[in-house]
């Protein structure tokens, strides 16, 4: 059962006329703990902490309509309008696209508890983005794939089996194919192969969209996969569990095998990134840029790989390549701006050796705090 922020030292904390307020502590006592993403894998419940940002950045919206001069009675009375109001404002104070769109995100939610369910469009409703230059990047800064951490996958998914032989073969799909979670969840062996070249990738694809991945010497896999499909659907989650039951189980011995952010550093995912990065390389003979290798590839090669990896990866356009390969320009950026080795040690002094808390002093990733820690022994 989900805990329940106790909304009203947050509420009383803006000094609401007694309607309004009253009106916001019924919403949030009804609603606040309510999950809304529908992409959302996890089914724990909502944390406390999430509750209490949540109550905290839709109090301080309606905080800033009356600053503004819309006095609102009730937030029933919310309309286009206030919203527009409100991103103008938050344009105005240079807030990025990111901020904005997740304000929005949590304006939505409230929309929907009242109702109103047409009530907050996209940001590109109130402003437009690229103008603005309120575009979100989905250009990558840190590596994500599990050789990035050191960890060996193929040793790890060995290590896995002993405990579960159906998550370790949806993990090797992943690792394979560059398949997402759930893609690696609902596909069927048998019906997807059919093709001895390729792969018909269909089921719990993003946005439904269906894409083919080459085969090559990977059979062995899907052989392996069939062999643990069950009977009923064909796909390798156990007859007896439901999709539901199966990611919690899923995510259960994942975190038993240290495959977690908090564990080694490192979530399932990772292996997609690892894999359209070896495609990649593959195709151009050069890393990826979020290697930080040096080497540029042919620029031909780059535009083939590009278009490769945006194929295999089931996307449709190019820039989300970044997203797994950074570029060259970005990691140009980054290469000039990182801090020294004395920086980095003194951060990490001033915070008592915790690497994340020094990391996040110093504005990097904790792998490149790793990174950089790592140059300075080798030059010592």
């Amino acid at each position: 059962m989900a805990a329940i922020l106790n909304v009203r030292a947050i509420v009383n904390g803006y000094g609401f006329g007694p309607e309004f307020k009253d009106a916001m502590l019924k919403l949030f006592d009804e609603n606040v703990a309510r999950v809304h993403s529908a992409t959302r894998i996890s089914n724990r419940a909502l944390s406390i902490k999430t509750q209490e940002y949540r109550a905290a950045k839709l109090c301080k919206a309606f905080k800033e309509l009356r600053d503004g001069g819309f006095a609102l009675q009730t937030p029933w009375s919310l309309k286009h309008k206030h919203v527009q109001h409100l991103v103008d404002t938050w344009i105005a104070a240079g807030q990025s696209g990111g901020t904005i769109e997740n304000k929005l995100t949590y304006l939505r939610a409230l929309a929907q508890w009242m109702g109103k369910t047409n009530l907050i469009g996209p940001l590109d409703d109130y402003a437009d983005r690229e103008a603005l230059g309120l575009k979100r990047s989905y250009v990558a800064t840190e590596d994500k794939s599990w050789a990035a951490h050191g960890v060996d996958a193929v040793t790890k998914l060995e290590e896995i089996a002993q405990t579960c032989p159906h998550t370790a073969v949806q993990l090797k799909l992943q690792a394979a194919f560059g398949l997402r979670i759930e893609e690696s969840f609902m596909l069927r062996p048998a019906e997807a192969a059919r093709d001895p070249r390729l792969l018909a990738v269909t089921r719990g694809t993003k946005g439904g969209r269906p894409r083919e991945v080459p085969i090559g010497t990977k059979i062995g896999i899907l052989e392996e996969a069939a062999s643990l499909s069950n009977g009923l659907t064909g796909s390798t989650v156990p007859a007896d569990r439901t999709l539901r039951q199966w990611r919690d189980w899923y995510y259960y011995v994942l975190e038993k095998h240290g495959v977690t952010k908090r564990g080694l550093g490192i979530t399932s995912h990772g292996l997609r990134h690892e894999y359209l990065q070896t495609l990649y390389e593959d195709t151009t003979g050069v890393p990826a840029a979020i290697k930080r290798a040096g080497a540029r590839p042919d620029p031909q090669l780059h535009e083939e790989a590009m278009r490769r990896v945006v194929e295999a990866a089931g996307h449709s356009r190019l820039n989300k390549s970044g997203a797994y390969l950074s570029t060259f320009a970005m990691q140009d950026r980054m290469q000039k701006r990182l801090p020294t080795v004395e920086e980095t040690q003194s951060a990490l002094t001033a915070a008592a050796g915790n690497k994340s808390h020094a990391a996040k002093a110093l504005g990097i990733s904790r792998q490149a705090l790793y990174r950089i820690l790592g140059s300075g022994k080798n030059q010592g």
